[in-house]
């Protein structure tokens, strides 16, 4: 029997709306992935929280609050401090193409913007997982 990848769909800050959030994660459930969704106004510290106790694969954030360059880095050093780099931070909102670069050179995996199809994202973490995690 194939492994199922897990992964947490967060929505940090202070952002209200979470439809987006809530579309990929029925995506990711509808692709045979384990999805665990932890709602809205989760702090970083809750995410990585609770990406450890659910022992996830994935964590995919979901901001299109702004706070895209505060975020994703706080998720990456909890999770490293934590002891699990190993899980892959990817997300999505409205982030401009420069910072998404910047944002790879700090350990994001790639983030997604407006206009993305779920099939982009399902088949990314999917590549991803091919590559990282054990059958």
């Amino acid at each position: 029997m194939e492994r199922k990848i897990r992964v947490l769909v967060g929505k940090p800050g202070l952002d209200g709306h979470d439809r987006g959030a809530k579309v990929v994660a029925a995506a990711l459930r509808d692709a045979g992935m384990e999805v665990i969704y932890t709602g809205l106004h989760q702090t970083p510290e809750m995410i990585v929280e609770a990406a450890i106790q659910e022992d996830v694969d994935v964590v995919a954030l979901s901001v299109i609050s702004g706070a895209h360059m505060t975020l994703f880095p706080k998720v990456r050093q909890l999770l490293e401090e934590k002891g699990a780099g190993q899980m892959l931070l990817t997300g999505g909102g409205i982030i401009p193409e420069e910072d998404m670069a910047a944002l790879t050179q700090k350990g994001v995996g790639k983030l997604f913007g407006p206009g993305t199809t779920t099939a982009e994202i399902v088949t990314y973490i999917r590549e991803w997982a091919k590559q990282h995690l054990a059958p």
